[in-house]
């Protein structure tokens, strides 16, 4: 199958990918990135692909695949390991007595940090923040989503830069 069959061939495979992709992740924008990943995916590694096979069946097993790996790699950025001699972090309780007033400071430092952000950066990072999703912000700040995205991105890197002594 030549690259312009191939091509072709995935194209006719949008509706039912996009479907699949709202199914698992029951989020559109999370979906729209699923079936953006799924597409590069099977780009990429279209010489992997042995025309005797069921192209469908392939793509909807590189989607299904992308989306276990996101879902186990965000399991693990959630997951506490405790490295420590005896399990001491487990075995504390989740909210500490001594660090009342260090997170206080803490928190009112980043706020700053955010607060000072120009406009443009920061009304879209507060917005992601509390909750909205992508489409939501760039309806009500009437942007085109992927300038909603790069400005949460910058916003995200002008503050680490800012606050690097949070870093761990």
């Amino acid at each position: 199958m030549s690259q312009t069959d191939f091509n072709t061939a995935i194209l006719r495979l949008r509706d039912a990918l996009r479907f699949f992709a709202l199914k698992l992740t029951e989020d559109e924008s999370d979906a729209m990135d699923l079936f953006q990943d799924t597409y590069l995916k099977a780009i990429t590694y279209r010489d992997k692909f042995t025309d005797s096979s069921n192209l469908k069946a392939w793509m909807y097993t590189i989607m299904k695949n992308t989306f276990i790996n996101n879902y186990r790699r965000a399991a693990k950025t959630h997951t506490i390991l405790d490295k420590t001699k005896d399990l001491h972090f487990l075995n504390t309780s989740k909210i500490s007595e001594n660090n009342g007033s260090e997170i206080s400071v803490n928190y009112k430092e980043i706020f700053q940090k955010v607060v000072g952000l120009e406009n443009e950066y920061r009304e879209p990072f507060q917005m992601h923040f509390t909750g909205y999703k992508y489409k939501e912000i760039a309806d009500k700040l009437e942007l085109p989503i992927g300038t909603v995205k790069s400005r949460i991105f910058i916003a995200r890197q002008k503050l680490m830069s800012q606050l690097q002594d949070y870093k761990y």
